[in-house]
């Protein structure tokens, strides 16, 4: 969860987060949407500040876009990658992680493989930690850019029902955004073969409002929000030749949505298995690039936050 210790703000999960707490981040990041879109200048509310991009992990939305929040907020970044840090020579998570708030950082944005690590770098350190994602366990920050992006096409969240579609149990943004949407009131559909959408994931939430389905089609038509998530081969996970057949979202199947529902992708897409190509870019009912620009407003606001702005 966000938690306070010793004066210090981390965002590390959004399980366990208030309604409340939850709102309280969207509204600020909407007040930074017009610094995102450019009809506002950038705001020096992080002047002299020096953010840590600490990713172990291949990323180009998030990364990204938490450089181009943190420098919208006037602070100045500093990128350390898996691939060009000491870990690749073997050097533990815990003394990279020590070795960057040396650097006198004022705060450390990590992405990483090991599910928990950020939570225990953030028990470590003596500034904030942001969670950019650890392995299976949650992405919190793009649980918020799902969640505005969300409120922002359909209002209040309560009662809506959102389908998550594809590689639940590898996937990180699927916990962070059960755990988001329950805390707001939504309902949410878990849907996906038997091997990625086990029935054991409708226990994320201690609320009745989360099931598991393995029927797309049969859920369709009483959905308000529809998430498609990429299938993650680089951890493990095995489908059928069928899999496009079964639970890709064509054009047929958007067809048989109410009028009012969206289409989502945290991204990466695989164009043609998930989600095609004409889906992913309809104007009208594809809210994907407003995701990617609401991720910037999001960061902005998760960042000022952790340093008391």
């Amino acid at each position: 969860m966000a938690v306070v210790e010793s004066n210090l703000r981390h965002l590390l999960a959004l399980d366990g987060m208030s309604g409340g707490q939850i709102t309280s981040l969207l509204d600020r990041a909407e007040r930074y949407l017009p610094i995102v879109g450019r009809e506002q200048p950038p705001i020096d509310v992080l002047g002299r500040r020096i953010i840590a991009n600490m990713f172990l992990e291949d990323s180009t939305r998030t990364r990204g876009s938490f450089t181009v929040a943190a420098q919208r907020l006037g602070a100045q970044t500093v990128e350390l990658t898996g691939k060009g840090s000491s870990i690749s020579k073997g050097e533990s998570l815990l003394d990279t992680a020590w070795t960057i708030e040396s650097f006198g950082v004022d705060a450390i944005v990590m992405r990483t493989s090991a599910a928990g690590g950020a939570a225990l770098v953030a028990a470590n350190v003596n500034v904030p930690v942001i969670n950019a994602g650890d392995g299976r366990h949650e992405h919190p920050t793009q649980g918020l850019l799902d969640l505005l992006t969300m409120r922002q096409r359909l209002g209040d969240l309560r009662g809506r029902r959102v389908a998550i579609v594809g590689d639940i149990a590898n996937s990180r943004v699927a916990r962070s955004n059960v755990h988001g949407l329950t805390a707001l009131g939504a309902e949410v559909v878990l849907i996906g073969p038997p091997t990625l959408a086990p029935q054991s994931l409708a226990g994320l939430s201690p609320a009745d409002n989360i099931t598991v389905s393995h029927d797309l089609d049969e859920q369709l038509a009483a959905l308000d929000v529809i998430m498609m998530l990429r299938v993650q081969f680089e951890r493990g996970a095995g489908i059928s030749s069928d899999y496009h057949e079964l639970y890709g979202l064509t054009a047929t199947r958007t067809q048989r949505l109410p009028e009012h529902a969206i289409v989502m992708h945290p991204g990466p897409m695989n164009r043609g298995l998930e989600i095609d190509a004409a889906v992913a870019d309809d104007p009208q009912r594809s809210a994907i690039r407003q995701q990617v620009a609401n991720g910037v407003a999001v960061r902005m606001a998760v960042l000022a936050w952790a340093l008391g702005e």
